[in-house]
């Protein structure tokens, strides 16, 4: 159980209130440090998968404990985000993103109860999109400057749009098992 995979997913988790309490120190470059954290965070989320998958560690509680870590890690994000910019233009897409993880989650646990998990798995559009959201989110945490925050707003919006793209894909895959009453 405590591969290294998992331990880094777990030290993840740990990360998170330690990036929440940064983000509102109130010191200099406090948003900077925030988004180090965030950065370290978002390296063991590749590179826990990357390790387990080289080292064939894969585990039946890390492949539970990584989404769920990865769920946790960008919604603290973007609430920490849409809270510091209190903007329409980054609350929407932050909404959007969360709104999806919370459909797709309820979405592949009933796929699962159905047997057909694997109609749901992650794709590659997944993994672009969870790249722009990092970039977006450490932008938009460090917030340095005009021009990164204009950055990291735009990736903000490639991220939403592909967060939606990649749910009404997994939505059509699983339509006719959505749609099938038995």
């Amino acid at each position: 159980m405590w591969s290294i995979p998992n331990l880094l997913t777990s030290f993840r988790i740990l990360l998170i209130p330690v990036f929440l309490v940064v983000f509102y120190l109130p010191i200099e470059h406090a948003h900077f440090y925030a988004a180090l954290v965030f950065v370290i965070a978002a390296i063991t989320d590749g590179l826990d998968g990357y390790i387990a998958r080289k080292l064939e560690q894969h585990t039946k509680f890390g492949a539970f404990l990584d989404p769920v870590a990865d769920k946790i890690m960008v919604a603290a994000a973007l609430i920490a985000v849409v809270e510091y910019h209190n903007t329409l233009w980054i609350t929407i897409p932050a909404l959007v993103i969360i709104s999806r993880e919370l459909i797709i989650s309820a979405l592949r646990e009933w796929m699962a109860e159905i047997g057909k998990r694997d109609s749901v798995a992650v794709s590659t559009l997944g993994k672009v999109k969870t790249t722009a959201q990092m970039v977006a989110l450490t932008g938009l945490l460090w917030s340095a400057n005009t021009f990164v925050i204009a950055l990291g707003t735009i990736a903000l919006y490639i991220a939403a749009i592909l967060t939606f793209w990649s749910m009404y894909l997994y939505l059509t895959a699983a339509w006719a098992d959505l749609t099938h009453d038995s």
